[in-house]
């Protein structure tokens, strides 16, 4: 099979599949689907992440800090040569419509990098719960993940306590940082993620998680998609552009959820997304 094509597709979701999927992520805050794509077709998406974030930490602004030795980068679609394979992938669709609306938007496209010797971070979630959830009980967004690597536990893996999206966060400082008091009670709830090439999830980045300290010489690079559902807002974050000549290679299936500017020449991103507490380098020590 070609580098550059994902696997088989699968065929398009049963009702019943897809509401037991639906009804998981709003129980947990999290699903999973294995072995989703190739181990090929993932060596090329590590290759791209590799080339953008070495050409995102030569320039100021390129690259923000998540913590000690810690990542995140913002980049365009076409920077990844499988984009549109991972935009239009049935499993993802097929949980975006049901769980967004028929008119979500990708309004994200990024990845963390975890080096060696990246620390515990603390326990969070990635921005203030919106009205629409609090209120209604309604997820207006979601973050779909894909390993660029396979996770091994002394790599820092993903932790996450299921079921935590739906807390109000009141007690949260900036609505994003539980007080150390309830880090004991996350540890009971907390399941650590070891994802291996070709996994994907989706999850809701209310749900309240954390990277985890990196004891080996290796990095975990980890791909982000970021869905919108209507209004949801998350793009004022974001600056994700396309080339119309980039546009115009796109199936439609894909260009009716892509939610950015069509432009000339892309411009290199300087990243939005902050998220001071974990700016700052503080410590996730229990």
């Amino acid at each position: 099979m070609p580098v550059n094509q994902p696997a088989p597709a699968p065929a398009p979701l049963p009702a019943a599949e897809l509401e037991s999927l639906t009804a998981r992520l709003h129980r947990e805050g999290i699903i999973g689907l294995p072995q989703a794509f190739t181990r090929d077709w993932v060596g090329r998406l590590g290759e791209d992440i590799e080339a953008a974030f070495a050409e995102a930490r030569g320039r100021e602004n390129g690259a923000v800090g998540r913590g000690p030795n810690r990542f995140y980068v913002e980049i365009h679609p076409e920077q990844l040569r499988g984009f549109a394979e991972l935009a239009s992938h049935p499993w993802i669709t097929a949980v975006a419509e049901a769980v967004l609306g028929p008119e979500y938007r990708i309004v994200e496209v990024g990845f963390d990098v975890p080096l060696a010797g990246a620390m515990d971070q603390p326990w969070h979630r990635d921005f203030p719960m919106p009205e629409e959830t609090a209120r209604h009980g309604r997820l207006n967004s979601l973050a779909v993940n894909v390993t660029a690597v396979d996770t091994e536990p002394d790599m820092g893996p993903f932790e996450i306590a299921p079921g935590t999206h739906w807390e109000d966060g009141g007690a949260f400082e900036h609505g994003m940082f539980p007080p150390r008091e309830a880090y004991p009670r996350y540890r009971e709830l907390a399941v650590r993620k070891f994802p291996r090439m070709g996994d994907i999830s989706i999850r809701s980045a209310l749900t309240v998680h954390r990277g985890t300290a990196n004891h080996s010489a290796k990095s975990r690079p980890v791909l982000v998609l970021g869905l919108d559902g209507p209004g949801a807002g998350n793009d004022a974050r974001h600056d994700t552009a396309v080339t119309s000549e980039y546009w115009a290679t796109l199936p439609d299936s894909v260009r009716a959820h892509l939610d950015c500017p069509i432009v000339d020449t892309l411009r290199p991103i300087t990243q939005k997304h902050t998220i001071e507490g974990l700016v700052m380098g503080e410590s996730g020590k229990d």
